[in-house]
């Protein structure tokens, strides 16, 4: 039945990954506990048990005296040199003080001291294994869903909490499912050690990284920064450690594989790879990949992190992102606060050369002192403003001509044929009206006859144009001439059933 005590031990030590020394200690302060409580006795009493067969003894400390008067604590001297012939009054000897019926006694008293201390044995493992894993990722299987969170069984003896704040928004969560956490925190707590877990934190994403991405998990590629708007999107900064290896292309893999399983993982959010780069201006503009960036300004002369950042027109709303989401990213992985404008709107207000004058008093400030460069400024010696020429490429000027002429010349075969008939019809309707007012005559008396021409509208021609709008001014002429009065006054009297030979 003793053999049978050492059985049981090794097999609860084995089921529940416990240490035997820990588990032989709590047996031994269980048999102490029960002989106290059914023999009593001073609090210098201890179990033993013996690993390898088993048995087990209480042995009590007591005092060698002349005189017993407390046989608990006490021992003659003649008794104590049975047991070390060298003792002298004074000493302290061990004597076993084990029942003979104790076996029975302490079968009943220990269960639930021994249940305790194993369930206590059970919560210090369990603290000292995940305490050491904060900031891991651990894998886990849901357990249950409750206002609290979600219960996550990591293993048979340490379960973990996902709180609602840690949950990625619209992620839904079933029973049995096996997923994928970041160990945020370890705490103690009177029921067991208390395990919180994320899948919100940016150090999430990067565990997954080096979990999918070899390079990354052997220090070859370097993951510099970590932005994320969890169940949205992430921007990720990457950085080659050595030469020839492209950071951005290890962390995607081969046609998006590695890259996709994280994606996966994280129920659809995107994800940008960038490059970091030591040059702020590059890893700005990197940072707000995919949209293309012309120029960055860096300013810091208000003390913070500002920079201003032109991009083109058509670029804008992509740099921006849907609800800004992208220059905020953008900003949170470069640490800077970045200002996005058009280039025509950062033509109209001169950004660039507000931004170079704002620098060069800055530089005057930092070496002439604030009053010295406002007494120059002042004096004249510096201008407050500063003209820059603008530098414009010939071919870009030649191109922009040649679309310039196009469309004036569009412009002009088009309103050309339209002025020309309004112009017509507007001689015959004024012909029309003299020839009604005055009925008789066979000439015509035209000195009168004004022509409104304010409704025709051509757009002038610059001095390489006036060759083309002097054709159709000649046919107008020439039509013109081939209208007569008196064609205008017969075809009136035709019109009106007149009688030749009555009028006259």
């Amino acid at each position: 039945m003793k053999k049978d005590l050492v059985i049981a031990i090794n097999h609860l030590c084995a089921e529940r990954r416990l240490p035997k020394d820990m588990v032989y200690e709590a047996v031994e302060a269980a048999l102490a506990s029960a002989y106290r409580r059914a023999y009593g006795g001073a609090h210098n009493v201890r179990a033993k048990v013996d690993r390898e067969t088993g048995d087990f003894y209480v042995i009590a400390q007591k005092e060698v005296v002349e005189s017993v008067v407390s046989p608990k604590t006490e021992i003659t001297l003649e008794e104590a040199r049975k047991i070390d012939p060298n003792v002298q009054v004074g000493d302290i000897v061990e004597v076993d003080v084990t029942p003979k019926d104790f076996g029975r006694i302490a079968a009943q008293t220990a269960k639930q001291v021994i249940l305790q201390r194993l369930r206590e044995a059970e919560r210090e493992v369990a603290y000292s294994t995940y305490s050491g894993k904060v900031g891991d990722l651990v894998s886990g299987t849901i357990q249950s869903i409750g206002s609290a969170g979600v219960v996550v069984a990591l293993d048979e003896h340490a379960e973990g909490l996902l709180p609602e704040r840690e949950q990625i928004p619209r992620e839904r969560y079933r029973r049995g499912q096996l997923m994928k956490f970041y160990l945020l925190d370890v705490e103690k707590g009177t029921k067991g050690p208390k395990i919180i877990l994320s899948r919100t934190h940016p150090e999430f994403l990067r565990r997954l990284i080096e979990q999918e991405v070899p390079e990354v998990f052997q220090g070859i590629v370097e993951v510099k920064a970590i932005a994320r708007e969890p169940g949205v999107r992430s921007k990720v900064a990457v950085f080659s450690r050595q030469p020839g290896v492209d950071p951005v292309g290890s962390c995607v893999g081969m046609r998006g594989v590695r890259i996709h399983n994280i994606v996966r993982e994280l129920n659809g959010e995107k994800i940008d790879v960038v490059q970091w780069s030591p040059d702020t201006r590059q890893f700005i503009a990197n940072a707000l990949s995919p949209a293309k960036v012309i120029n960055v300004l860096l300013d810091r002369t208000s003390g913070e992190k500002d920079a201003i950042v032109i991009v083109p027109d058509g670029q804008f709303s992509l740099a921006v992102g849907k609800e800004g989401l992208n220059a905020k990213l953008a900003a949170h992985l470069t640490g800077w606060h970045i200002d996005i404008k058009k280039q025509t709107e950062a033509i109209e207000e001169k950004v660039v050369e507000k931004y170079e004058e704002r620098q060069r008093l800055a530089e005057l400030a930092k070496e002439e002192g604030f009053l010295g460069a406002a007494e120059k400024i002042l004096e004249g010696e510096v201008p407050v403003t500063k003209e820059k020429p603008a530098e414009v490429d010939e071919a870009d000027v030649e191109l922009v001509e040649e679309e310039v002429v196009k469309e004036i010349e569009e412009k002009i075969r088009e309103k050309e044929p339209v002025a020309v008939e309004e112009a017509q019809e507007q001689v015959v309707e004024a012909a029309e009206e003299q020839a009604v007012e005055q009925e008789s005559g066979d000439e015509w008396d035209l000195s009168d006859l004004e022509i409104d021409l304010s409704g025709i509208t051509v757009d002038e021609p610059e001095e390489e144009e006036e060759e083309i709008l002097e054709k159709p001014k000649k046919r107008k002429k020439k039509k013109g001439k081939e209208k007569s009065p008196s064609s205008h006054k017969g075809r009136h009297r035709r019109a009106m059933d007149w009688d030749e030979e009555d009028e006259f």
